[in-house]
């Protein structure tokens, strides 16, 4: 009768795990830095790994292609910290949806706007910017555009629940009037390129969006 054959599991220590999860936030604080100043054709995964000080094949071992980086690096930016949850389940913005008080929900809005724009509103335009030449990039951008109308809609929806929304206006085109003042384009255009500080444009937002958005009294 012949034995039976054994098989080697491979056992990874709470050491290991903390070294791995280490060794990816050098790869993507390195890949950011790259993106952000060099853009994303020229930024190679030996650059990458070279910044990171660490060998090329731990970065193909960890991310398999400079895509995978580049959308690592987005889901980490957007949600600020390894939580896998979506941001639709993050407690913060469940907490805004649900606040009351219109004037509040869309002060909460502009606030947590402008935190994650000044976290991913750079890498962003990396990957808009690169989206026309890469198809992973391009479903990427896509999507991120599909979320972020989704996530807006939601907010609006919840201000039409309450009778909040001003006379007229239907959730539909008040999405797209709440996606179009939080589009990170102008986050862009007034922070970047006209120079307002990231105070002065969630004032702005804030003002804005109360004006187009809620009835008036």
């Amino acid at each position: 009768m012949a034995e039976p054959v054994k098989t080697t599991r491979r056992y990874e220590s709470p050491r290991r795990r903390e070294q791995a999860a280490a060794t990816r936030r050098l790869i993507l604080q390195a890949a950011q830095e790259l993106f952000e100043r060099d853009g994303y054709g020229p930024t190679t995964m030996a650059a990458i790994a070279a910044a990171a000080k660490v060998s090329l094949k731990t970065v193909y071992v960890a991310f398999d292609t400079k895509s995978g980086v580049l959308r690592a690096l987005w889901h980490l930016l957007l949600r600020g910290d390894q939580d896998e949850a979506p941001m639709a389940a993050r407690s913060w913005y469940r907490e805004m949806l649900e606040e009351p008080d219109p004037v509040r929900k869309l002060r909460m809005t502009a606030h947590n706007s402008r935190v994650v724009k000044e976290r991913a509103a750079a890498l962003m335009l990396v990957i808009r910017s690169a989206a026309p030449q890469d198809p992973d990039l391009a479903e990427l951008w896509d999507r991120i555009q599909t979320d972020f109308h989704d996530n807006q809609r939601a907010i609006v929806a919840s201000l039409h629940e309450r009778g909040s929304l001003r006379r007229g206006l239907g959730v539909k085109r008040g999405a797209d009037i709440l996606w179009t003042l939080n589009h990170p384009d102008l986050w862009h255009l007034l922070v970047v390129l006209r120079g307002w500080t990231p105070g002065e444009w969630e004032t702005w937002f804030f003002e804005t969006a109360c004006a187009q958005l809620l009835a008036e009294g």
